[in-house]
């Protein structure tokens, strides 16, 4: 056991030093809805790290745990429905005293298997006690259709039959991973991809609590609080899951992708990998951030993209780091000390994105027309946001004197500061012109050059890494 698992001093060691303290087990369920109602009653965050929820499915999921239910998570792929049901495991009490010494935890006050209750039937106040981390209360499994009863309830264990034990004796059972999380949470993601005969076999488990292995009921009530999760179209659509075992279920909520960028920038910042860079300082500007997330948001409304499989917040998360990435390759080539995404990076997105979509069925290479397409299309939205076109004529009508510029991946940040001398009306753009490192007024001169092209206002010809912007 870890240093940050260890069992703190003063615990019951013993039955009998556990009735003293007057300590209660509340079942699972009842122990997460006490735990949620001093939540909120002391206004501390209920599922921290869940982003773009409060207003949708938080409520939803805290009606159902005060209600006591099972749930089920509907939603495509990458909406944090994985993240939320791990997430319960924050509302179960720290630790959670269990028989010591039984195959799968049990309450001292109510065992319910041969095992502990033959332990508690002899040593009584002295059986020992062994406490539980929250961590450990905690079970998933992802549903595939080999998965059988034996991996989910249990099976007959011919070793012990071997040793002498009869098949109907309940202590030749080897259990499954669903007893084995008693007195926790079990998951199961994406539950109509489980074969119909183990479907029936969850039947009692949601309802009566009891399970049945190879061929003879053993009463089992077990304590667990249940949680699945699926895509909808299977879950509705698809008659994949048989209508007994979708109606014990008592909360269905539906789970969805971050309504507005800004939720979705919130996500990348939270949830990116950006390494180390050294001594190199990395600095994304809002706007290039903001460009990430409404490539994903064009994305997910595209009629070029197969919205049934759905487009990840994983998309924007990846796209992110690639976008990082290239920059910082970019520097290190360049000899630069600060890292500043730039418009010109977006081509090395394209890989990241294109790994996380699917597009419809269509001719051969028009995947990249597409990606750069809805690139474009997020770019001008973004612009669209932070300027008005008709304020940056100045800029445009400088290159209908035979001004052409030279942007790019290969292009130096002082370059920049050459641009913007040849066409002072640039400088127009950097309030805090006198201050602006080179490296961000770099990447601010290609965002409104670009913005210029997509309203038309200027030519652009890419070659060989570099982009020359012309009138």
């Amino acid at each position: 056991m870890s240093d940050s698992r260890e069992v703190p001093e003063g615990l019951a060691k013993t039955f009998g030093e556990l009735k003293a303290s007057g300590y209660q087990i509340l079942p699972v369920k009842a122990e997460v809805r006490r735990n949620l109602i001093s939540r909120l009653r002391d206004k501390q965050p209920l599922f921290p790290g869940v982003v773009g929820y409060d207003d949708t499915v938080i409520p939803q999921l805290t009606n159902a745990i005060l209600g006591l239910q099972d749930i089920i998570f509907l939603g495509e792929r990458g909406q944090a429905k994985s993240r939320i049901v791990r997430s319960l495991t924050s509302l179960l009490d720290e630790w959670t005293p269990v028989i010591a010494g039984t195959e799968i935890p049990e309450s001292p006050y109510q065992p319910i298997t041969a095992e502990g209750r033959a332990i508690m039937a002899e040593q009584g106040d002295a059986a020992p006690i062994r406490w539980l981390h929250r961590d450990d209360r905690y079970a998933e499994k992802l549903a595939t259709p080999d998965i059988t009863i034996a991996d989910l309830i249990g099976e007959v264990d011919p070793i012990k039959v071997a040793e002498g034990r009869y098949l109907s004796d309940e202590l030749t059972l080897h259990y499954g991973l669903v007893p084995r999380v008693n007195r926790g949470i079990f998951a199961i993601n994406e539950l109509p991809d489980l074969a119909e005969r183990i479907q029936v076999g969850l039947l009692n488990l949601l309802e009566e609590r009891d399970v049945q292995i190879r061929g003879f009921k053993v009463r089992l009530p077990l304590d667990v609080f249940i949680v699945a999760t699926a895509n909808p179209e299977d879950y509705t659509n698809r008659g994949r899951i048989i209508t007994p075992l979708k109606d014990r279920y008592g909360a269905q909520i539906r789970t969805h992708y971050p309504e507005d960028v800004e939720q979705e920038v919130a996500i990348m910042d939270q949830e990116a990998s950006v390494l180390d860079l050294g001594d190199y300082h990395l600095e994304v500007p809002d706007f290039m951030k903001e460009i990430i997330a409404e490539i994903t948001h064009h994305a997910r409304r595209s009629p070029d993209i197969n919205q049934r499989s759905g487009v990840s917040v994983r998309t924007s998360i990846s796209n992110y780091e690639a976008l990082v990435a290239n920059a910082f390759r970019r520097a290190l080539r360049l000899g630069e000390a600060e890292v500043v995404p730039r418009i010109s990076d977006l081509e090395y997105v394209i890989p990241s994105l294109q790994g996380k979509i699917e597009f419809e069925a269509m001719e051969e290479g028009q995947e990249d027309k597409i990606t750069r397409r809805i690139i474009q299309n997020a770019v001008k939205a973004v612009f669209d946001r932070r300027y008005d076109v008709n304020d940056l004529e100045p800029i445009a009508m400088a290159f209908n004197d035979g001004i052409s510029v030279d942007t790019g991946e290969v292009a130096p940040a002082e370059d920049y500061a050459r641009i913007a001398e040849r066409i002072p009306a640039l400088n127009d753009i950097f309030p805090d012109r006198d201050t602006v490192s080179d490296t961000m007024r770099a990447t601010v001169i290609e965002f409104v050059l670009e913005g210029l092209h997509l309203h038309k206002l200027l030519n652009k010809y890419d070659h060989a890494g570099t982009t020359t912007y012309t009138g």
